[in-house]
C-alpha cells in the first residue's frame, strides 16, 4: 500500500500510491515539457506479452517441434532454412507490429501528454506509439522497428518497409487476416512452417539475405530516418534547458539502462527544475541524489495511467 520515497534523518518518508498518483498528475500539469522514456514494460502492460496465451495461439506448432516456450527464445533459434526462419519471424512481426495492442495503455498515455510539449525516446520496436496517435516527429525509436528490413551485412545504411511481404508470408502459411487486422487460422487448418522461397527477402543492392532492423549487434543499420529522429531528440533537450521538465520513465529494465534510465537520472540531477518519474512493476527506484525530486510508483503502468 505504501512506497518508500526518500530517506530523511535516517527514516523513510512514505506516501500512499494514491498520493503518488496525485503528485504525478500535478507535476505533469505544471510541467513545461515532458520526456517519455519507454521500455518493454509499457508494451507488456498494454498486453503485448511474449508468453502464455498469445504464444500458444500463434506458435504452438513451433513449440511442439522445437521445445521453446516463448516468442523471444524462438527468435534466436537457428532454423535450418530461410523459409522456416521467415515463417516464424513473419508471424512474430505481424502480431507484434501490425496488430493493435489488446489494452489502451498507449492511448491513455497520449491523453496525459497530448496538450503538453513532449518527446518520446523508446527502446520498443513495436510501433505502438504511432498506432496510438503520437506524432511521428516527436518519436525516436533507438533500437529499430519490426516494420523494417535491412541488408544483413549491411551493405549500406538503408531500411525497407516490410508490411506487404510480411502479410504475404503469413497468408502463405494458411492464416487469414480479419477486417480488424487480427490474425487467425481457419478451423482445422494446421499452419505451414515454411514460406515460399520467392518471399524470402534479399537486399535489392547486393542480394544478401535481409534481416530485421533491430539493434542486436554492430550490423544494425542507422538509416536517414534514424539520424533525423536522433537529431530532433537532441534539439528537444537542448532547447528546453531551464524549463520545468518531467522525465517520465515507463517500464524500463536493466537490459540497456544507459539509453533511458541512467540518462534520465543524470539529466534530472543536472537540471534543478526537473522531476524524475519511474513507473515500473517491481523496479521503481531513484538514486539518493535525486530522490527528493522523484516519484517512483511500483505498479502496472496501465493501472496507474487509468487513475490519472
Amino acid at each position: 500500500m505504501f512506497e518508500h520515497i526518500w530517506r530523511r534523518k535516517g527514516e523513510y518518508q512514505v506516501e500512499s500510491k494514491a498520493d503518488q498518483v496525485e503528485k504525478l498528475r500535478r507535476v505533469i500539469d505544471e510541467a513545461d515539457a515532458v520526456v517519455i522514456g519507454a521500455g518493454a514494460g509499457l508494451s507488456t502492460s498494454a498486453g503485448f506479452t511474449y508468453t502464455g496465451e498469445r504464444f500458444e495461439k500463434y506458435f504452438s506448432d513451433f513449440a511442439e517441434k522445437y521445445g521453446f516456450q516463448d516468442m523471444y527464445s524462438g527468435g534466436f533459434y537457428p532454423f535450418q532454412t530461410f523459409e522456416e526462419h521467415w515463417a516464424y519471424w513473419s508471424r512474430y512481426i505481424y502480431i507484434n507490429r501490425y496488430m493493435d495492442a489488446p489494452k489502451p495503455v498507449y492511448q491513455d498515455l497520449l491523453k496525459l501528454v497530448r496538450e503538453k510539449d513532449y518527446f518520446v525516446l523508446t527502446t520498443n520496436v513495436d510501433h505502438c506509439f504511432q498506432k496510438a496517435g503520437f506524432e511521428k516527429k516527436r518519436l525516436f525509436y533507438t533500437q529499430g522497428d519490426y516494420g523494417l528490413f535491412q541488408c544483413s551485412k549491411p551493405c549500406r545504411q538503408e531500411t525497407y518497409d516490410n508490411e506487404k511481404t510480411i502479410r504475404e508470408m503469413v497468408l502463405a502459411q494458411g492464416f487469414v487476416i480479419g477486417e480488424d487486422g487480427t490474425l487467425a487460422l481457419p478451423d482445422g487448418v494446421r499452419p505451414a512452417q515454411t514460406v515460399p522461397t520467392e518471399l524470402v527477402p534479399r537486399c535489392p543492392h547486393c542480394g544478401r539475405p535481409m534481416s530485421m532492423n533491430l539493434r542486436a549487434d554492430d550490423t544494425f543499420a542507422e538509416d536517414e530516418g534514424w539520424h533525423m529522429a536522433a537529431e530532433r531528440y537532441e534539439n528537444f533537450l537542448r532547447t528546453r534547458n531551464g524549463h520545468r521538465m518531467v522525465f517520465l520513465e515507463l517500464g524500463v529494465g536493466y537490459n540497456t539502462p544507459g539509453i533511458i534510465k541512467f540518462a534520465f537520472q543524470r539529466m534530472t540531477a543536472d537540471r534543478p527544475d526537473a522531476t524524475y518519474v519511474c513507473i515500473n512493476f517491481g523496479e521503481a527506484y531513484a538514486p539518493e541524489a535525486i530522490q527528493r525530486r522523484s516519484i517512483c510508483i511500483n505498479g502496472d503502468i496501465g493501472d496507474v495511467l487509468a487513475q490519472i
